[in-house]
């Protein structure tokens, strides 16, 4: 089931949550979705280019011809997820321009970093804005996330039991927004 998920999210654009015990394949499911996706067309490969050029990632002078796949830990800034800073630089929502970002381990983000990906993912741009000025980075991606079932993992798992509580498990569930959640299609 999970793999003909990734199927119908790589063939529509599709943002992807997955859910399920520690184990199960979530991350390497995700890994693998930039392999099964098009080819970057060559307006594409551009884009992403110029945007790993200033960033300063660019390494030589290559064209990037890959999708890319950016997987920052839970512990990422605001700044390192959306962009931002004094002079204004792309976040890891930029750097997957026209591929994927995976966000494992989906509610240990915290929650107002979640929220500020809310409006990037539907309008697919990032906007910034600071004294000097206002820049806007291109943003449009395909969000992949993976999370447990519980602060523990094994809520529903046949093999392990669950140690939380309900309180727990409540709590875990509601470090997602409903509006973010909506902007997850499978």
């Amino acid at each position: 089931q999970a793999k003909r998920a990734l199927e119908i999210a790589a063939a529509g654009s599709h943002n992807i949550l997955f859910k399920g015990p520690p184990g199960a394949g979530k991350t390497l499911l995700a890994r693998t979705l930039a392999s099964i996706l098009p080819r970057l067309t060559f307006s594409e490969m551009i884009e992403v280019t110029k945007i790993y050029s200033i960033a300063g990632l660019l390494e030589k002078e290559t064209v990037m011809n890959q999708r890319p796949f950016r997987s920052p830990h839970h512990t990422t800034s605001l700044v390192g997820l959306i962009g931002g800073g004094t002079h204004p630089r792309p976040g890891e929502i930029t750097l997957a321009h026209r591929g994927v970002l995976f966000l494992d381990e989906f509610p240990e983000f915290p929650r107002i970093i979640l929220e500020s990906l809310r409006q990037p993912i539907e309008d697919a741009i990032v906007s910034i804005s600071r004294a000097k000025g206002k820049t806007t980075f291109p943003a449009k991606c395909m969000l992949i996330a993976s999370q447990n079932p519980c602060p523990c993992g094994y809520l529903g798992d046949k093999s392990q039991n669950c140690v939380c509580n309900p309180l727990q498990i409540n709590r875990y569930k509601k470090k997602i927004s409903g509006p973010l959640l909506d902007r997850i299609d499978i």
